[in-house]
């Protein structure tokens, strides 16, 4: 049997995907989407309170899908917006076999979808995840994606690779709708979730129109999101070095009084040396006691679950049979 066949788009399956302010390179996407899966394909737009180029359900209805057009009330981010989507679908097609989570620029083109979900037959395997076997974003933003990976290993002990084009298998929908980390960082909460993660090697596409609404600083952000989700790791890390620090003062405020006990010190240098020493243990002490602090902030602070109707302004469906 060929893979054409057992492949899961060839059956009915949902998208999800955020917009904001891109009417025309999101038109493009629904065209192409209905050109290679037909009425299979059931579309979950989320437009994330966009107000020179909001998204109607005509754009839908145009290419000839079936689907919703979910306005937000406000501009939640990118992230949340992909997040109510996934609650949306977790609450109203909670048995939908496969459900694709992907941007609606055109840089997570259609066909590779059919790529992205071929390993899903596996019972195996809960979620699939494309990593990039190419790129086509400036130097900066590279090394900066390289700087970030290299952070985020360090202060959480994973590794993160993708990003948001991925393909949820239906209990992987419910257990990711139901985490409250879903709303900081989508690839984050998938690290988290616990879920079996396949990685699959995907070409990203050009952009079909417009420019880019991420700039630099949000890019940053978009990081310290991802490591918000894993706070306490981070946090007890961030504390043992802390304490490894002080430790290492303490032994060098040993050795320097043990110098001048000796008369090897040089006049003056004695008390520079353990000023600065005594300042570095004050400092490594608050900051151990500022981890401990937001240690138990973000074990209580956190709402175990969000309702995501409260952020939505109206839900407009595609007058055709569902």
């Amino acid at each position: 049997m060929t893979e054409s066949t057992t492949n899961m788009t060839d059956s009915r399956f949902a998208v999800v995907m955020p917009i904001y302010e891109d009417q025309e390179a999101s038109t493009r996407l629904f065209r192409e989407l209905f050109a290679e899966y037909g009425d299979r394909v059931y579309v979950v737009a989320v437009d994330d309170g966009s107000i020179n180029q909001p998204v109607h359900i005509e754009a839908l209805q145009t290419n000839g899908l079936n689907g919703v057009v979910i306005q937000l009330k406000r501009n939640v981010g990118h992230q949340r917006a992909i997040a109510i989507g996934i609650n949306y679908v977790a609450d109203h097609f909670p048995d939908m076999p496969c459900t694709v989570v992907m941007d609606s620029d055109g840089e997570d083109t259609p066909q590779s979808i059919r790529e992205l979900v071929s390993s899903m037959q596996s019972p195996k395997i809960d979620v699939v995840v494309a990593q990039r076997k190419s790129r086509v974003e400036t130097l900066r933003f590279k090394s900066f994606y390289l700087i970030y990976k290299a952070l985020f290993q360090m202060f959480t002990g994973r590794r993160i690779s993708f990003g948001n084009f991925m393909a949820l298998k239906p209990s992987a929908l419910k257990r990711l709708a139901a985490m409250q980390e879903l709303w900081m960082h989508i690839a984050g909460c998938v690290l988290t979730s616990k879920l079996r993660v396949k990685t699959v090697l995907i070409d990203r596409g050009p952009r079909y129109a417009g420019k880019s609404k991420m700039n630099f600083v949000g890019l940053a952000l978009h990081g310290f999101r991802a490591l918000m989700v894993f706070a306490e790791d981070v946090l007890v890390r961030v504390g043992i070095a802390c304490a490894l620090v002080a430790a290492l003062t303490v032994l060098a405020s040993v050795l320097a009084i043990g110098l001048k006990l000796a008369n090897i010190a040089t006049p003056g240098w004695f008390s520079i040396v353990l000023g600065i020493l005594l300042l570095m243990f004050l400092q490594t002490g608050a900051v151990t006691l500022m981890t401990l602090m937001l240690t138990g902030v973000v074990r209580s602070g956190a709402p175990n679950q969000i309702n995501y109707q409260a952020y939505v302004e109206r839900v407009q469906h595609v007058n055709q049979k569902t």
